[in-house]
């Protein structure tokens, strides 16, 4: 399976944008600030509901508008072709498209109200139901702060791999979420306000907080069996990379409780053992919860740690150090996906190589080239390894493609038709509102 196109409709700086790929290599370039990495954003957020860039999906629809969309066809049957030196086996895929079986993803943002997915412009779906069908991964300038960065984003990796990984992942994630803020809203009301009868305020924490305590066992579980299924993979890889043996991610829950536990079956007993034991915690912080207005333990205050021969990678890595722990994760997470889907993932390159030196540049490109499609987003050509190879691959010049797309009448009537429909359906929207 490759993408062939995606269409954009007030996604990010893009008013809209129709843009065609290739199968191998598609390499976006041109001057920094027009778009490229929206671009390939949008990708992201399809395959795995959630982009690096922010938690919310706000900021992904253009200011002044209350809808973005995001359309990407996708050609499910492998095409087997011959390269030759020149690459122009790429000017013939075209041809072949015809007889395939191709898939339009399609999904909806709103300003207010909740996203929405479509597939082959089926009925209504929840974006949940389309995350991991197209199983990408993304290498990002933000990699790097896996290690020496906020939380927040170590977060945000494991909860990208456990989207694409587990099932149920994203309904778990969101369900905590959204109990998650319900109930630090409860304890900031019950802190800011003096309520007549506190007794049905209290009994009503009570409540959340059961909630909050299960759906957050449910995916410190998940995030459990996320981590575990990288590093079986992530070891070797770095070994690879520096000759160390002993090397390991390490889950740090902040329900400590449920990695105390040796026998994480689904019994009635060990479900509410391990709820009463949270429970009591929640009990010993109650006092310090209803002071400060939030929930002050569960997995939004979740970590995981880069451990090399015992010792914590933050203590000790340099900046170079970082990237090769980053970018074994990322790996590690490939391999996964190709072992669950029998299938190279998609790989999204996002002005990596400007951040790299010259080794590690050959390696995560080498790499690159053995996975399934590649994006590469760059501001030069010339920092990508093997230049005069890749200037044969899918060049997208970014600047060209800003021109072309910022006139209807530059289109072709392919892709005039599609760009009508994006804005005539983003319209009907607005007018039903």
């Amino acid at each position: 399976m490759y993408i062939s196109r995606i269409a954009l409709d007030t996604f990010r700086s893009w008013n809209h944008i129709i843009c065609d790929f290739k199968p191998g290599i598609n390499v976006i370039y041109g001057n920094n600030g027009l778009g490229k990495t929206n671009i390939v954003e949008a990708l992201e957020v399809t395959g795995t509901g959630i982009s690096h860039r922010t938690s919310s999906t706000l900021p992904l629809i253009k200011k002044g508008y209350e809808k973005s969309i995001i359309r990407i066809n996708t050609i499910n049957n492998e095409i087997n072709y011959k390269k030759d030196e020149t690459n122009n086996d790429l000017n013939n895929i075209s041809s072949l498209e015809s007889n395939l079986d191709k898939t339009t993803y399609e999904i909806d943002l709103y300003l207010k109200g909740s996203n929405r997915a479509h597939i082959n412009s089926g009925k209504a779906l929840y974006v949940k139901d389309i995350i991991g069908l197209l199983p990408i991964v993304s290498f990002t300038p933000r990699d790097q702060f896996l290690i020496i960065g906020d939380p927040n984003v170590r977060r945000t990796f494991i909860d990208q791999a456990g989207s694409l990984l587990i099932p149920n992942y994203v309904q778990i994630l969101q369900e905590f979420k959204h109990i998650s803020k319900q109930r630090a809203a409860l304890l900031k009301n019950i802190r800011d306000y003096s309520y007549k009868n506190q007794t049905i305020s209290l009994s009503g924490l009570e409540i959340w907080t059961g909630k909050f305590i299960e759906s957050g066992i449910n995916l410190t579980k998940a995030r459990q069996e996320t981590v575990q299924i990288i590093n079986k993979y992530f070891k070797n890889i770095i070994k690879s990379f520096t000759n160390e043996e002993n090397t390991e991610i390490i889950y740090v829950p902040s329900f400590e409780e449920v990695l105390f536990e040796k026998n994480i079956d689904e019994s009635i007993e060990n479900k509410n053992e391990l709820f009463s034991k949270i429970s009591e915690h929640f009990q010993r912080i109650y006092e310090g919860e209803l002071a400060r207005g939030c929930n002050l333990i569960g997995p939004h205050r979740d970590d995981i740690d880069f451990f090399i021969n015992n010792i914590s990678a933050k203590d000790f890595a340099s900046n170079g150090e970082s990237w090769t722990i980053a970018i074994a994760s990322k790996m590690a997470l490939c391999k996964a996906l190709e072992e669950k889907n029998n299938n190279k993932p998609i790989v999204i390159l996002d002005d990596v190589f400007a951040q790299l030196d010259e080794n590690r540049r050959i390696r995560i490109l080498n790499f690159a080239l053995n996975q399934g499609q590649v994006f590469i987003t760059t501001s030069s050509l010339s920092d990508i390894p093997n230049e005069e190879y890749i200037k044969k691959t899918n060049l997208i010049n970014i600047g060209k493609l800003l021109e072309k797309n910022n006139e209807i009448n530059n289109f072709s009537e392919e892709h005039n038709n599609i760009l009508l429909d994006l804005i005539e359906q983003r319209k009907n929207k607005q007018e039903e509102k």
